[in-house]
Parts: structure tokens; sequence; C-alpha cells
């Protein structure tokens, strides 16, 4: 056995032996199932503390060929299941930590030569007798293994994006890093398995990526590996039980993220066969596992984040206030959700474009949870983070907005136009009069003071109903469907009248026809050059339909 050839079972023994286990070994029965076919790459990201190590150790224990390690498998969950030892001690197996390669030296170039060096040293070690056409260059010496044993290799990278976080500026060493792995991995006969881990899924530039040969299994998308990217409801429960804690307590601190299960076509399901329908996917409620532990350990009940991560590295981005990213970040924290769109992400912690970019990052990074493309603050333990981030001044206009909005919500129930257009008025300059002069400004304007909304609503811009679009129009969620459908018509230099005219000239009701006796319309002017002593600019109007 060496350092990064054939590292053995040591670690993932010592992962076992601890006074709190939970048997995950079943996961190495899909991957058994990618071994040498074309999926056989895979990149599993998840945020720190969620066990990337211990998967990885396991599998190092149960592929690698320097080591018995039937006997140790024996007596875990893999073991129920047929063939599971199909592939055990069949390989030589490669582990590398990234972050031990690139922190100790000066460039990303450097830290490609030590890598190459140290793990050379071990195949030096355990193939003297190999005829290597050049000792200094680990792709070709694999190749001159494999072509002398016939074994091919498990590749497992753990912290594979320390170089973006390490050298988050050094776009050109990024590229020259992300081409050395392409090399090292991709349609080489002596890989049978390429096992990454990493907080980032893999880094794009612009829409391509050097790694296209990888599936990603990330806290958006875990298809197969949903089941042991944490620990599960009933794992949490079983060891509750076991120690006498309070389930109730747990899950209010460390349940939350929300993970669903792709289950591939399967021919012999009956069903499928007939109707060309697959099996549903299953929803998997997850735990912080450290946390956990250290909750279930202890029977302290508290905010174990802040022993891996600062709240400075979350105040950080969310103090980037792309796109009204506070009040998103405000209302989050009041238990809403928020639409994203997570098709822009980089996978990097630099290149960030948009309040999407840093919502998108913040789920990798494991501060919010993602479901049905929305996000939301999973936990209490989460919470406090936030809590802690968002103390200092510069977010009290940002609490204080959210606190406005929900009684703009509240006096738009209550049909309370006159209170409606004074908070609009208080609106006009969170938005900012600068770029409030245009019937662009005044839909932002709305948007933006309705912000508390979403809580209760889906918002849909230019609906197109009846005999045109409609402004703006608030849907309640399924769990508020006691609320009124909202539908807002804007005027700019014109009148409310005049909104509530098109409203019913146009028809828009009519297309919302489901909610008939719940929805208001509401017509909102802006006039620039108002005489108006008590509104000043606004005026507003509401009806019920």
């Amino acid at each position: 056995m060496g350092m990064y050839l054939n590292p053995g079972m040591d670690a993932f023994a010592e992962a076992v032996n601890s006074p709190i286990f939970i048997d995950k070994t079943p996961m190495i029965a899909f991957l058994n199932s990618l071994v040498k076919t074309k999926q056989k790459y895979m990149s599993v990201s998840r945020p720190r503390r969620f066990g990337k190590t211990t998967a990885a150790d396991m599998i190092c224990a149960y592929y690698g060929s320097g080591a018995e390690t039937k006997s140790f498998f024996a007596d875990k969950k893999l073991a129920t299941i047929a063939d599971w030892d199909r592939y055990i001690n069949k390989f030589d197996v490669i582990r590398v930590v990234m972050t031990e390669m690139f922190r100790r030296n000066k460039s990303i170039s450097d830290g490609i030569d030590r890598l190459q060096r140290i793990v050379l040293r071990d195949f030096f070690l355990q193939y003297p007798d190999i005829d290597y056409f050049d000792k200094t260059d680990l792709l070709q010496s694999m190749s001159d293994v494999y072509a002398e044993t016939g074994r091919p290799f498990v590749i497992v990278i753990d912290e594979w994006d320390a170089v973006f976080r390490e050298y988050p500026n050094d776009q050109d060493g990024q590229k020259l890093y992300l081409d050395f792995l392409r090399d090292w991995l991709k349609d080489k006969e002596y890989v049978a398995l390429a096992y990454m881990t990493g907080i980032l899924p893999i880094k794009k530039y612009g829409k391509h990526s050097a790694l296209n040969m990888f599936d990603e299994y990330s806290m958006i998308y875990p298809m197969q590996l949903a089941q042991y990217a944490g620990f599960t409801e009933e794992e949490v429960q079983e060891l509750c039980y076991a120690y006498g804690r309070d389930y109730d307590q747990i899950k209010t601190w460390y349940d939350g993220y929300k993970v669903t299960d792709t289950i591939p076509p399967d021919p012999e399901y009956q069903m499928q066969r007939e109707t060309g329908a697959s099996p549903e996917p299953k929803t998997y409620s997850l735990y912080s596992p450290l946390s956990v532990v250290k909750a279930v350990q202890t029977g302290f009940i508290l905010n174990y984040w802040n022993n891996t991560e600062t709240y400075e590295a979350l105040s950080k981005y969310i103090s980037m206030n792309f796109d009204g990213l506070r009040e998103t970040i405000v209302m989050l924290m009041e238990g809403g959700r928020q639409a994203v769109d997570i098709s822009g992400y980089q996978n990097d912690m630099t290149s960030f474009n948009s309040r999407d970019d840093i919502l998108t990052m913040l789920i990798h990074l494991g501060y919010l949870s993602f479901d049905h493309g929305e996000v939301f603050i999973p936990n209490r333990e989460v919470l406090d983070v936030f809590k802690t981030s968002t103390k200092d001044a510069s977010w009290r206009p940002a609490f204080q907005m959210l606190a406005n909005s929900q009684r703009l919500l509240e006096a738009t129930w209550a049909e309370d136009a006159e209170t409606v257009a004074r908070m609009m008025e208080d609106a006009h300059y969170t938005a900012g009069t600068d770029s409030y002069h245009s019937e662009e400004g005044l839909s932002f304007a709305i948007q933006l003071a309705y912000y508390n909304a979403v809580n209760y609503y889906t918002l849909f811009r230019e609906l197109g109903t009846g005999k045109g679009y409609a402004d703006q129009v608030y849907i309640p969620r399924p769990e508020y469907a006691d609320k009124p459908v909202l539908l807002i018509e804007l005027k700019y230099e014109e009148s409310a009248e005049t909104a509530i005219d098109q409203i019913h000239k146009r028809q828009y009701p009519k297309g919302l026809e489901a909610y008939k006796g719940k929805m208001l319309l509401v017509g909102i002017n802006y006039n620039r050059n108002s005489k108006s002593q008590e509104y000043k600019h606004h005026t507003c109007v509401i009806e019920r339909a």
C-alpha cells in the first residue's frame, strides 16, 4: 500500500469504528453499475460537513487491490445486495486530495507538477519492474502499468475544486488545471471509474466545460446519489431513538435539504413496458451530518456550522447587492421562498453577474436549499448564520423595506387604496428616483414594494390574459388558496382610473375566471409633476372582480 496508490482501508475503518456511523455502503452498488461504462465519470459536489471524504475513503477501501477487505464489508448493508462483491479489490486506486497539492505551491502549474511527482513515487515503489517510457509523466506511466498488469484504475479526487478556491483569480491556471484533468482521465482505457468530489460543480467557461465527460451529482440534481448526500430522516430518527434525543428539536435545527432521486428507466418494470412511464422519483429530506452527530453525541442542540465556516464567508457574498439581493435574503430569513435561475452560474466563487448566480452558489455551499426551482433557508442552524451575517447597520433598510412590504400587502387585501398610494410613495424613493421616471422604472418599483408577496404568491409579469397582457399578476400558492389574486395594472402620467378601465376593456380577468370572487383589480398611476400635497405622485384604485 502507498499514500496515494492503493491507500487501503484504514481511513474508512476509522469512520466505521466511530461511535456514530451511518452505513452508506449501498452507494457502492450504484457505482458498480457504472464501472467500465461510458458513465464511469462522476463529479459529486456537496457542502462542507456532508460526508464527502468518508465516501471517498469507502470507495478506496472497496476497490483497492492493496488490501483484502471483503470480510470488512461482509456485515455492511452493501452485502445484502446481489453481486455486491463484484469488483471488490479488483482495481488499483489512486486517491488524491487536491488541497494537499496546491496549498503549498506558488502556482497552479507547480501544484500539477507536485501531484505527478508524488503519485509517481508510489508507482515506482509498487511496480519497480515496469519499463517506464517517461518517469516524469504520470499519464504515460499509468498507461505503462496498465499495459503490463491489465488492471485498470479507480481514480478518486477529493476537493477537486481546491484550485478555484485557492487561486480564484488565476483563470489561465484554472484552465491549465482543467486541461490536465481532461488529459489524465478522458477516453483513457486505464480508467475504470473516476470519482471527483468537491463543494462546487465543474467549472464552466461560457457554456462549455473541459470535463464534459463527467456526470454531475450536486445538491441541485443529486440524481441516484440523493439518499447518500446527507443523513435521511429515517437514519436521524434511529439515532435519536438510540441516544434518547428529542427528534423534533433535531429536525427543526438540522433538517431542510430537499433532494430528489432521478430513477433511470427499468425495462423489467411492467408498467413502464406498457406505458413508457418511468417509476416515480423519491424525494428525500436530508440533514446536515456533522451537526446531527454533534447534537446527538453531546445532547446540545446548537449551531455547529461555525466550526467549519465563519459568518464572514456568507456575509461576503450576500453583501454583493445584485438585483435586490439584500431584500431577497431578508425575505428568505422571514421564511419565504425565491424562484431562481441556476443556468447562468459559472461554478466558481468569483464570476457573478446576477442575484441568481449568488443564490445558486449558496445552494452548493449549503446555505440554501433548492426545491422545484425555488430556494429557501433550510433550517434554524443556517438561519442563525444568516442572522449573524446581517447584523451590521447596512442591512437595516432591507429589513425595514420587507416590513413595509408586508404592510402594503395587507393594505391591498383590505382594499385600502389610500394606504397603498401612500406606501407606494415610499417605494418610489426606495427604488431610486433616477430610474423611476419611466414606465419600466414604475414597474420595478411596484415589484419591489410588493416584494413580500412572494411568500404567498407566484408573480407573472406581462401575463397574457383576456385581450392583452396584464402588467403584474400575483397568483396564490396552493397553500395560500384563501388569498385573492392580485391583478395590477400600471399607468404613467395618466390616472389610476385609466388603469382600471383598461383591465375591464381588455377583459384581463376573463383568463383568470377560476379565481372569480377571489380577485382584486389594482390600478396604480404615477404622475411625475403631480401637484398633490397628500400623496405627491401616486394614486391607486382597488376593485373586486
